[in-house]
């Protein structure tokens, strides 16, 4: 089990590296134990992504449904955390034909935990979705000021955590939100899940 100062540890060096600080790879445990064990930081996201699935679950449930709340939430978590676990499986199979094989775990390990942050840092959009739901424009707008800082946040880390350059960490970083969308897209499809109307 990770400890709490691990966790600290972790998120010191993932948050170091969105503020565009290398040193901040040196918190990371590089081992194959930190590789696997940075995979906990989803646990430490779920609080702030069910937040999300609860209000994007209400939403969906004002219209025609064939499914309970319950299961809704279930298939939204399905999608949210195949979004995220997915496209890294696919970069460490991809990476060592790219050149990138001895990157690939400060990568994994940096994004995973940085991950975290970006979850907490999305809460307050989902909490105005959440909260006030007929302020429709304000949580639009609080939604992209904080996709767009989360943006440069993520590609701040991967420059870091990649360590080759600002046009591959752009190629890297591009990738991977492309494979994100494309399984977010179609596990929604395959799962029966609209996006509920603005």
């Amino acid at each position: 089990m990770i400890s709490g100062n691990d966790i600290q540890r972790n998120l010191n060096g993932a948050w170091r590296l969105m503020l565009g600080k290398r040193d901040g790879l040196r918190a990371f445990d590089l081992s194959a134990d930190g590789f696997w064990d940075s995979f906990f930081a989803i646990a430490l996201a779920l609080p702030a992504m069910m937040v999300s699935w609860i209000g994007v679950t209400g939403d969906i449930m004002l219209g025609p449904v064939e499914m309970s709340g319950l299961g809704l939430m279930l298939r939204l978590a399905v999608i949210d955390l195949s979004a995220w676990v997915l496209p890294l499986v696919v970069l460490i199979a991809v990476a060592p034909k790219l050149g990138l094989g001895n990157r690939v775990v400060p990568y994994v390990i940096a994004t995973n935990w940085g991950s975290v942050i970006l979850s907490w840092m999305m809460l307050p959009a989902s909490l105005v979705r959440l909260l006030l739901p007929d302020a429709t424009d304000l949580a639009t707008l609080v939604s992209f000021v904080l996709f767009l800082l989360a943006m440069a946040l993520s590609w701040r880390l991967t420059n870091h955590s990649i360590g080759k350059g600002p046009a591959i960490a752009t190629a890297v970083f591009v990738g991977m939100f492309a494979l994100s969308l494309m399984v977010l897209f179609s596990l929604q499809s395959l799962l029966g899940i609209s996006a509920p109307a603005a």
